[in-house]
């Protein structure tokens, strides 16, 4: 959300500073940790009721951030990722009007990035400024960024036309997509209980990663043989699957430690947590 303010300058002065925090102040630049869509392609549609002069100032905020971070909007007809619409009847609060509002509208936690699925921008009082500082403010907020506590930065949440985007926001942008969008099929628990030489195992596998994940194979060992193989289908970002083995019979009667793989024939965020080890408790 924004509030617009009527300030006439267009510049900032030489020693004004622009970067999203200021001194000591530890406002959080993005609402969660490292917030970002699946991939730098983000698909966007705006809505055919918008006016031309909205649809502009919208269409000149992505081109405006695409041209300065390594993001690439492109619009779409039907499901997409940001969705613009627009309101023309004017909206007050604490004597401020709101010029608009904007952010992600499906957020999946991962092990790595909280992933932005969707998010909307609402555009409802035209900008003054020689840029849309608006929907600029808006666009950022919809990547995740939070209001920041430096008047002089695009995200104080009042609007001001000298305001520009911190170089730490467009770094910060650059850094969070640096990495491909690839699945990351991880554990994330896993017990198994042995009574004499039958097993009972249960498993919880969770695509973490950027990317919806192709088939899988888990397997399980006991040493160096495949006791068990088991397919997994292909999961959704933020989807996991459960798996429960009773009475899986072992060849051996005394088995210290069993090993259970993930493997994959697809690229991963990372591969190192594909694998787990369960140790016998000595104690029992």
């Amino acid at each position: 959300m924004i509030n617009p303010g009527y300030d006439a300058e267009f510049t900032l002065k030489k020693d004004a500073r622009t970067e999203f925090n200021l001194d000591n102040n530890t406002v959080n630049m993005q609402f969660y940790e490292n917030m970002r869509f699946p991939d730098k392609r983000i698909s966007y549609r705006i809505d055919e009721d918008c006016s031309i002069r909205k649809k502009s100032s919208m269409e000149y905020a992505f081109d405006f951030v695409e041209n300065l971070t390594v993001l690439e909007f492109y619009p779409v007809t039907e499901t997409p990722e940001i969705t613009v619409t627009c309101q023309e009847k004017a909206v007050m609060n604490e004597g401020l009007f709101i010029a608009g509002e904007g952010g992600p509208t499906n957020i999946t936690d991962g092990e790595k990035y909280s992933v932005i699925l969707t998010g909307s921008i609402l555009l409802i009082k035209d900008s003054q400024c020689p840029r849309p500082n608006v929907a600029m403010h808006e666009l950022l907020h919809v990547l995740g960024f939070n209001h920041s506590d430096n008047e002089n930065n695009l995200m104080y949440p009042i609007s001001k036309c000298k305001q520009v985007i911190g170089s730490d926001t467009l770094e910060r942008i650059d850094e969070l997509y640096a990495e491909e969008s690839y699945a990351d099929l991880n554990f994330e628990s896993a017990n198994a209980q042995i009574d004499g030489r039958n097993l009972d195992l249960n498993l919880s596998i969770r695509n973490n990663g950027l990317k919806d994940s192709e088939k899988a194979i888990v397997k399980i060992y006991s040493g160096e043989n495949v006791i068990k193989e088991l397919d997994i289908e292909k999961l959704q970002i933020g989807y996991g699957v459960k798996i429960e083995l009773k009475n899986l019979w072992l060849k051996k009667i005394k088995t210290e430690e069993l090993k259970v793989l993930i493997e994959t024939d697809f690229k991963e965020l990372s591969k190192e947590n594909n694998e787990i080890l369960l140790v016998k408790n000595m104690n029992n």
